[in-house]
C-alpha cells in the first residue's frame, strides 16, 4: 500500500457518498455532494502525479486507478440520471463507451498490446468531471438563474462530444496497429 494507491482507495470510496448527497433535495446535500465530488475528482490528477513524482507506479496502481475513475463518473451520471438531469441515452453513451474502451483494452493486452490512457481519454475524463460537477451544481441554482443552465447544458455536451471522438480514437488506433501488426507479419511469412 502506498500513498497513490489509498488515494485511489479514498477515491472509490467516496462514489457511495457523491450518490446518496447527489439524490436528495436539500441544496445543502447537492452542495455537498459537489465538494465530494471535485473531491474525489482531484484524487485522480493527485495519486498519478504523487506515483510518478515519487516513482511509486504500481501494477495494482495502474488496474485501479481507471476502475475508480469510471466508478465515479457511472455513478454521478447514472444518479443525475434518476434525478432528471441527463437523458438515459447519454449515460448509455458515456457508461457504453468507458466499457467499450475497458474491453478493448483487455483484448489488446492478451494480444500483448498495451493500450496507454491517450490524450483525448484525457481530456473525456476532464471535461466529464467538469460537466458532472456543474450538473451537481445546478441542483442548488434557482431555476431562473438561466445561464447556468446553459453553461452545464454545453458542459455535458461537449464531454459528451469528447467522449464519443475518444472512444473512436481507442478503436481506430488499435485497428490501425494491429492490422499494420498482421499485414507486416504476413509480409514476413510471404516474401
Amino acid at each position: 500500500m502506498n500513498v497513490p494507491i489509498a488515494l485511489t482507495l479514498v477515491r472509490i470510496v467516496l462514489v457511495p457518498l457523491v450518490m446518496v448527497f447527489l439524490i436528495s433535495s436539500d441544496r445543502v446535500n447537492v452542495l455537498i455532494a459537489a465538494v465530494i465530488f471535485v473531491a474525489a475528482s482531484l484524487t485522480d490528477w493527485l495519486d498519478g502525479r504523487i506515483a510518478r513524482r515519487l516513482n511509486q507506479v504500481t501494477k495494482l496502481g495502474t488496474l485501479l486507478d481507471p476502475v475508480a475513475d469510471k466508478l465515479l463518473v457511472a455513478a454521478a451520471v447514472v444518479s443525475l440520471v434518476h434525478i432528471d438531469m441527463v437523458d438515459v441515452w447519454m449515460a448509455v453513451v458515456i457508461i457504453g463507451r468507458e466499457l467499450a474502451v475497458t474491453g478493448l483494452r483487455g483484448v489488446a493486452l492478451s494480444m500483448g498490446i498495451v493500450v496507454p490512457a491517450s490524450t483525448l481519454g484525457k481530456w473525456k475524463t476532464a471535461t466529464q468531471y467538469v460537466a458532472v460537477t456543474l450538473l451537481i451544481l445546478e441542483r442548488g441554482v434557482p431555476p431562473e438563474f438561466w445561464p447556468f443552465h446553459l453553461v452545464s447544458t454545453l458542459a455535458l455536451w461537449l464531454a459528451l462530444g469528447v467522449t464519443v471522438i475518444s472512444g473512436a480514437h481507442y478503436f481506430y488506433g488499435f485497428f490501425l496497429r494491429t492490422g499494420t501488426e498482421a499485414l507486416v507479419k504476413e509480409k514476413e511469412r510471404w516474401p
